[in-house]
């Protein structure tokens, strides 16, 4: 974290526009949900940060080290019976290995529950199974959309094992652009028109730049939670 925090740090002179909003953000012991942290969000324009801030948060500190390790030793004796997959059925990700898991220990259990309780509407009917996606080090995944059929208004994802950068680019226009610095045990959550007029993409570790800033990608492991399909934006 202690690059992380000298890369927000050292962002003096932006090539993309912020959200210049008062923050905080709390860590996960504090007993205090972390709150969206605006500086992780870059934007072509100042209009498109503005338009899209309530669609796009980024949560850091939303998990501690001892809660990933949790995750992983839930994850990993099933994770590393597969192989990494170099071929996506639509070609969408790169270097992958994914699962999906209904049943969680109780600690998982409850972190889940903390996301669910941030990320969606109370009441909202949620996808079951909830996705695992294990990205090598080389991996990466494609700008794409995520189909009307498989999903609902709002992905809310955990971000494990690895800091990286999310980018939204807006469907029919490529000059409309966002870029989300995810550090690791951060919590990213994409709504509405977000996720249905924007391709997002985990960008590959020689593209992982973030406002001119270095940002290395390790093998990064994405817990994802997802409302059902036909829970669309008003």
């Amino acid at each position: 974290m202690k690059l992380l925090l000298a890369v927000v740090t050292r962002l003096n002179k932006p090539s993309f526009w912020t959200q210049c909003v008062r923050c905080q953000s709390s860590g996960a012991n504090s007993g205090l949900l972390p709150l969206a942290d605006p500086a992780l969000i870059v934007g072509s324009s100042r209009e498109l940060v503005q338009r899209l801030g309530p669609q796009v948060e980024v949560r850091t500190g939303f998990i501690t080290e001892e809660e990933e390790g949790a995750f992983l030793r839930e994850l990993e004796p099933g994770l590393k019976k597969k192989r990494y997959e170099f071929d996506h059925w639509d070609d969408a990700i790169h270097g992958y290995r994914e699962t999906e898991r209904v049943r969680w220990g109780e600690a998982c259990e409850e972190i889940l529950n903390r996301v669910r309780s941030v990320a969606f509407v109370e009441g909202s009917p949620l996808l079951g199974p909830v996705h695992v996606l294990d990205l090598d080090k080389s991996g990466y995944i494609k700008p794409h959309i995520d189909s009307v059929k498989f999903c609902g208004s709002t992905i809310a994802g955990l971000s494990l094992l690895s800091d990286s950068i999310m980018r939204l680019v807006k469907e029919d226009d490529a000059s409309e652009r966002l870029d989300l610095l995810l550090p690791r045990y951060s919590l990213y959550i994409l709504r509405d028109q977000a996720r249905y007029n924007f391709t997002h993409e985990i960008l590959k570790d020689e593209e992982s730049v973030f406002n001119g800033q270095k940002i290395p990608r390790q093998r990064r492991i994405s817990v994802i939670c997802r409302n059902l399909p036909g829970q669309h934006p008003h």
